[in-house]
């Protein structure tokens, strides 16, 4: 059976993206980094910048935080000023990384006194995510190794789970963590976290606030992603996601803009989970958070076009007929099935999200909406030197 257009719109209204902080900022490549006279120099400019995109697409509430570039001496005005611009803060990211002590990592690092401040670093970032409101704490681990014989895997996972057994209590009863994997880089001999396995053995010891996180660009080329999600929903363990997209590695380029059949299968399975009684429970609790380097885009446009990239995977993914779907697998009718959901994914849904917009109060071009604003004008002038 179909879903109703009704339930559809409805759906669609209820979407919530988080946005980084980060992307905000000045981006490129590892050549050469562009600043624009329109980049953000504060974490207050950039707050205003993720409220601009809330504002423009209706559905970015949450902004997410990095303690590698957002830094205050006062986190309540931070949470003050997010609540007055309509936001929420989602995330707090702690910085493990970027600094000559975690050459050889932060919480795996051979060295106990560099595995301490790494424990110091998470614990902080707790306590920042407590002031501010945030309920998840992101982690993402750059450790890992070049060479063979550089460390032991075993004492390097040891160390990592004996760190986070000393994190996970210190979480309040309303937060979560997140634990993201990456195939490679910084360490281009293995990875301490290195694939969805790894984080989920690692959350399934902790408890039931610690979950997966999937980031897109983090896999080996040709990775079946929407089955990784699948598993996770099946064992309550997708905490969420970082969406971007690439082409060949660790590209972060903007969602949608590589693979956007991928994207609408990983929602396919977001949105068989919603009616599926076993796992519905779990695929609610799943964050959508956006990470990304726009290169040489300008970043709010672009954080808006991958926010309208999300938004059409999803209504996509609520136009197939999940009942007649089922049906045809049961079957064993491998076209049919396959059409079923190639016909949602080439049906035209900006009609559907214009609509939905409208209803909103919002324009329903949200790009051409942001450069009819002048919004970019206005930050230009005060931005600039």
């Amino acid at each position: 059976m179909a879903i109703d257009k009704k339930t559809i719109n409805e759906k669609l209204r209820e979407q919530k993206i988080g946005t980084p902080s980060w992307g905000y900022g000045d981006s490129g490549t590892r050549f050469h980094v562009a600043h624009r006279a329109s980049s953000p120099r504060t974490l207050e400019e950039r707050l205003e910048d993720a409220a601009a995109v809330n504002r423009f697409t209706g559905v970015c509430p949450f902004v997410d935080l990095h303690t590698a570039w957002d830094k205050s001496d006062d986190w309540g005005r931070v949470k003050r000023q997010a609540t007055d611009l309509g936001l929420r803060i989602g995330a707090i990211n702690p910085h493990l990384f970027d600094e000559d002590d975690y050459v050889l990592g932060s919480v795996c690092n051979p060295i106990e006194r560099v595995r301490e401040k790494s424990v110091g670093k998470l614990l902080e970032a707790i306590e920042i995510a407590k002031a501010v409101g945030a309920r998840i704490l992101s982690l993402w681990f750059a450790d890992g190794t070049d060479y063979p014989g550089q460390d032991s895997f075993r004492a390097r996972r040891r160390r990592l789970q004996d760190a986070l057994a000393r994190v996970y209590p210190a979480m309040s009863d309303d937060m979560c963590m997140v634990i993201e994997y990456k195939l490679f880089e910084p360490g281009f001999y293995h990875m301490d976290v290195a694939d969805w396995g790894g984080s989920y053995t690692l959350c399934r010891a902790l408890g039931d606030r610690a979950m997966v996180l999937v980031d897109l660009g983090h896999h080996a080329l040709g990775v079946n992603i929407e089955q990784i999600v699948a598993l996770l929903l099946s064992e309550g363990k997708l905490g969420g996601f970082h969406f971007n997209d690439k082409k060949y590695g660790d590209d972060d380029l903007t969602v949608g803009a590589i693979n956007p059949y991928q994207l609408f299968l990983i929602f396919c399975e977001l949105v068989a989970a919603e009616t599926d009684p076993d796992t519905r429970q779990y695929s609610r609790q799943v964050a959508l958070m956006i990470d990304e380097n726009h290169n040489f885009k300008y970043a709010i446009e672009g954080t808006i076009q991958s926010v309208v990239a999300l938004q059409v995977a999803y209504a996509k993914a609520l136009l197939v007929d999940y009942g007649y779907l089922a049906e045809m697998q049961g079957r064993g009718e491998v076209i049919r099935a396959e059409e079923c959901l190639k016909d949602a994914f080439l049906s035209d849904v900006r009609p559907l999200l214009g609509e939905v917009r409208a209803d909103m109060g919002l324009d329903p071009d949200p790009i051409a909406a942001f450069r009819k604003s002048g919004y970019m004008e206005k930050i230009t002038r005060e931005r600039s030197p």
